[in-house]
């Protein structure tokens, strides 16, 4: 269940409206890498973790809660910068202060554009949040990424944290309201910290690499294919050893002869490396049972309840 505590988590102050920015902020109500997004994806990924991973399903349900938590700072941060354009548009006298300032197409058009940036945020939502990004674009559950397997997952939180923190990083730099920057300080900061969260919480997970179950081919994890004609550049992501399995990067110069000379890499061996393809075998058969076991360790047959009231 969830409880909701009417004081904000951060002390939300703006030193005077500003309309512009409130639009900008929006991608941060309703936006791909916004709080919503955020706090949806972790309660998604949740209810996958709550038998295998006891513990990192109450991390993901805290954080997604705090989450919420930073989507009323915005959605009352966008409110405030708001002020007297929302209470105008409810004043349907010809001569109010915001009807006065639009007399003519022109001035109409210019205060769209300056204070909006697009005419949804004027004309549906009467001076209010809504759930769109800084162009008007619906909020979507396609932003979610949960794919039941928190190797996975939490690679995916790690980034969209990232994703959120240069938001945030962005945005500051289209106000000068030392109030607002104050807010959006803390939300970029929380980011850096829910990052450390889930890499901290993947770590746990091992093995975590490769993500997931499949070991992958030792005959291709560890071929570079030069797709370039000029400028060769070398670097630690095609020579020297890979940062995760500790194999031989094996750079392949001219990528077509050899595809060609090895009739389309069939029948190739593994180089550079001192995995084999029984080992591999026999270590996705083995993390196969170990993943199995542990959704199934605590998974009873028959009847099933979520919560054990006491």
């Amino acid at each position: 269940m969830f409880h909701h505590v009417k004081d904000l988590q951060f002390n939300v102050r703006v030193s005077a409206p500003d309309p512009r920015f409130a639009a900008l902020l929006l991608e941060q109500f309703g936006g791909a890498n916004g709080e919503l997004k955020a706090a949806m994806q972790y309660f998604v990924q949740a209810f996958g973790a709550r038998k295998p991973y006891p513990d990192k399903y109450d991390m993901l349900m805290d954080i997604a809660t705090e989450e919420f938590s930073h989507l009323e700072i915005v959605g009352a941060t966008i409110q405030l910068l708001l002020q007297g354009v929302n209470g105008e548009l409810k004043n349907a006298a010809d001569n109010s202060e915001i009807m006065e300032t639009m007399q003519g197409t022109a001035r109409k058009e210019e205060y769209i554009h300056q204070a909006m940036m697009h005419p949804e945020f004027l004309v549906h939502s009467g001076g209010g949040p809504m759930l769109t990004n800084c162009q008007g674009v619906p909020w979507t559950g396609a932003y979610i990424n949960a794919n039941n397997d928190l190797t996975v997952d939490l690679r995916s939180d790690m980034a969209a944290e990232s994703r959120a923190k240069i938001t945030y990083e962005y945005l500051m730099k289209f106000t000068d309201d030392p109030y607002v920057k104050e807010t959006l300080t803390f939300l970029m900061t929380r980011e850096i910290a829910h990052f450390q969260m889930f890499e901290a919480a993947l770590d746990t997970i091992q093995p975590n690499f490769p993500p997931a179950v499949l070991q992958g081919d030792p005959r291709y994890s560890n071929k570079y294919f030069n797709m370039s004609d000029t400028n060769k550049v070398r670097g630690p992501w095609n020579e020297g050893v890979s940062t995760q399995l500790g194999e031989e990067w094996q750079y392949i110069d001219n990528p077509v002869a050899y595809v060609r000379e090895t009739q389309g890499m069939t029948g190739i061996q593994p180089e550079g490396t001192n995995r084999t393809l029984k080992d591999v075998n026999a270590l996705d058969q083995q993390l196969s049972e170990l993943r199995s076991t542990e959704v199934n360790a605590t998974a009873q047959p028959g009847e099933a309840q979520w919560s054990n009231y006491k």
